[in-house]
Order: C-alpha cells, then sequence, then structure tokens
C-alpha cells in the first residue's frame, strides 16, 4: 500500500511529532510505500500575520501543490495528522478532488476550540463547541492569548464548517480515546466517521519490577499539566517520598524554588528518552495531575510499558486510560486528595507491585507498534473500499475499530 502522511510541525517539538514520525517508520517497517509532506512553523514568522491568516484558513498554494503531488505519487491513503496554520485544511479538498481517501487523526480538539486544548483560565471550557463560529475563543483571546490570533483560527472552522469540510471532505477520523470521540460526535462530527485508535510506543523500553522510592512527574512544566497541584500535594504530604521531576517549561522556576525549600523534590531538567524510560524502571510511581482534557499522553504509556502505576487526575480519556487494575485516579486539582492518594501507595507496597504487573500487560495488549499496526490497516483498508462511494454516505462499520 501507498500511503501519503502530512504534518505541520510545530515549533515546540511534542507528542503530535513523535506520533507522526513513529507512524511513518510503522508504516516503512512493515513494508508499505510511505510518501511524507511536511511544513513546519518556523516559517510562519516569515509569513507575514495578514498572508498567515489568509493561509490558515485556506492555502491555495497548498491546495494546487498537494493536488499535484497526488496525481504524480498515486497514493492509496492519504493520512494526515495536523494542518494548523500553514497547510489549512485546503489539502483534505485536493486529495478528494483525486479520488484518494482522506484521514486525519484527532490529536487535540482544534476541530471543537481554536486554542485546541478546550481550556481557558486553568479550566475546562467548552463554550466553543457545536458553535457555528467560536466567538467565545475571540472574546477572550484563547489562542495564544491574542484576540486577532483567535479570530483566524475561529474563522477557518467556521468557513469549513460552512462548506462541510469536517462532515464531507474526510472519510475517517482517528480519535484516540472514547472519551474523545464523545465529544467531537457532540461537537457536530459525523458519528459513522470516528474510529479510535491510540498512540503507541516503539520501541519497547522495559520491564521492571525492582522500585525504588520516589513518585516521578514527566512532562511540560506548565499549568494544564497540574505542576502547581502536585507541588501543593508535597507541601501537604507528610512522607519521606520523595519526588522527582523531569521537564522544562513556562513553570520552572516555580519548580526550581518548591525544590530548593522541599529536600523531598528534585527538579531534573528536560531529559533524553532514554533517562526518561530510565527513571520510570526504577520509580514508584507516574503522577500525572492534568487538569485539562489531555489526548493520548505517551508518558502514560511508556510507564505501563516499563510496569510503572499511575496516579491520574480523573478527567477526560485519563479516566478510561488509567483504571483501578493500573493504576489510582484523583479529584483535578486536589492535593490533599493527590496527597492522600501518595500516601496510600507507601503504604500498599505489595497492591502496587500487582498494579505494575498489570499495567505492563495493558501495554502489551494496546499499546505496542504490532496493535497499533493492525488497528491502522483495518482503518485503511475499509476506507478504501469507500473510495468510489459517496463522500456523505455514512458508514457505520468504520466505527467497529473501537
Amino acid at each position: 500500500m501507498r500511503v501519503l502522511l502530512v504534518h505541520n510541525y510545530y515549533q515546540k517539538p511534542g507528542g503530535e511529532d513523535r506520533v507522526f514520525a513513529a507512524e511513518s517508520a510503522l508504516l516503512k517497517q512493515r513494508g508499505h510505500d510511505v510518501v511524507t509532506w511536511c511544513e513546519h512553523n518556523d516559517r510562519v514568522a516569515e509569513v507575514g500575520r495578514i498572508r498567515l491568516a489568509a493561509k490558515t484558513v485556506w492555502n491555495g498554494s497548498s491546495y494546487s501543490g498537494f493536488r499535484s503531488l497526488v496525481r504524480r505519487e498515486k497514493p492509496d491513503v492519504c493520512h494526515f495528522h495536523n494542518t494548523f496554520p500553514l497547510i489549512s485544511p485546503a489539502v483534505f479538498h485536493a486529495a478528494r478532488a483525486e479520488g484518494v481517501p482522506v484521514v486525519v487523526t484527532l490529536h487535540n480538539y482544534r476541530l471543537l476550540c481554536p486554542s485546541a486544548t478546550l481550556l481557558r483560565d486553568g479550566k475546562v471550557c467548552e463554550d466553543c463547541r457545536g458553535k457555528p463560529i467560536a466567538w467565545p475563543a475571540v472574546v477572550h483571546g484563547c489562542y495564544r492569548g491574542s484576540r486577532s490570533a483567535s479570530a483566524t483560527a475561529a474563522t477557518m472552522l467556521g468557513v469549513h464548517r460552512a462548506v462541510g469540510t469536517w462532515s464531507r471532505a474526510v472519510d475517517v477520523y482517528i480519535a484516540l480515546t472514547e472519551f474523545a470521540r464523545r465529544k467531537f460526535i457532540e461537537g457536530g462530527l459525523p458519528a459513522a466517521k470516528l474510529a479510535v485508535k491510540p498512540n503507541f510506543v516503539d520501541p519497547d523500553p522495559g520491564y521492571s519490577n525492582v522500585r525504588e522510592e520516589y513518585a516521578l512527574f514527566v512532562g511540560r512544566l506548565s499549568p494544564e499539566k497540574g505542576l502547581e497541584t502536585l507541588l501543593d500535594a508535597w507541601r501537604i504530604l507528610k512522607s519521606p517520598m520523595r519526588l522527582r521531576i523531569a521537564g522544562d517549561g513556562p513553570l520552572a522556576s516555580l519548580v526550581q524554588e518548591r525544590a530548593a525549600r522541599d529536600r523531598r523534590i528534585e527538579w531534573l531538567g528536560p531529559l533524553s528518552g532514554d533517562e526518561v524510560a530510565s527513571l520510570m524502571r526504577s520509580a514508584y510511581v507516574l503522577v500525572f495531575p492534568s487538569v485539562w482534557y489531555e489526548g493520548l499522553p505517551l508518558t502514560v504509556l511508556e510507564a505501563y510499558a516499563t510496569g510503572l502505576p499511575v496516579i491520574a487526575s480523573a478527567i477526560g480519556g485519563l479516566v478510561e486510560l488509567v483504571p483501578a487494575d493500573v493504576g489510582i485516579q484523583f479529584r483535578p486539582g486536589d492535593s490533599e486528595d493527590l496527597a492522600r492518594k501518595v500516601l496510600w501507595c507507601r503504604g500498599n507496597t505489595e497492591q502496587l507491585a500487582v498494579m505494575g504487573r498489570a499495567a505492563r500487560k495493558k501495554f502489551e495488549d494496546e499499546f505496542t507498534a504490532e496493535s497499533n499496526y493492525g488497528r491502522l490497516i483495518q482503518i485503511y483498508g475499509r476506507i478504501q473500499k469507500r473510495a468510489h462511494m459517496s463522500v456523505g454516505a455514512p458508514d457505520m462499520s468504520v466505527c467497529a475499530t473501537s
């Protein structure tokens, strides 16, 4: 099978970029002919504000260039990961014009929210979900703290909703969790076009059952990740349990300050993937205190691969991702509840070891490259059969991949 993969890279590398690279490698390893077409947001500055706004809504150069590429390469499937802002949804129409099925992975909530996070002022916000025009985001300047930038994103969403891009120009959307699938349906995407396929971890970082008494946080040091909840929990916690924090971000100074005042807290700074894996193989528990609707965080999947149980906020897709057999949930933003759950872990070593073994099994059953490849090819195969059908015709069988 020949697959054309498309991605607009972010200025700051993140999980979406990693998943794009991993899926590309996975398909190549399995013998598929992979063609990639990418843009990078490092070019945003040279485009200029007015031209960028126009290109975000409809990039004519992307349309013509991509259509020529499709005509030349003749892919069986076009699979899009991110088109915002430089590529634009124009490429969906270019692929459809050439009769090639379109797959879109929904890594974030951009189609429901101009900021892509469903978060405002540190709290979950769904004010724009389902609205023809996402005017609340413009009023509050949700995207990059700018009303003009938010207006551009809102215009892109509104225009493509009006012309039917989201409902007719895409054959299947891939949501990362059942929770996300429900949110997108509530926001107006066709239920029949929404499949569920999680992310995966490859290579396998390796299982360990030898643990040291420390909790681990890995991620961006930013408000939506629940850093303040985490740090306040350790202020409340009357236990020698150590907390090691790996990552960098806007709250780095706060983490550094708390670490200077509390010997139990250690800030490790940004680490390589191998260094993170090593920490996970020896940690007691991973703490994941996010206060927003995460997509499907690779950090949690990597923890499962190493046999590391997870304490996570009971919010969004984390509720289904961290069931009771592999981890513990706490009330989002509740430092006292988190402190109680950490204390429970310290006093229940045997139960935690059982959770660790179950976490490893969950990884092997759901989040390996092999299991992910099977789901992806199933989706590709089904939409290929639809290539000559009416674009708007519903196909309930697509959702059987969930």
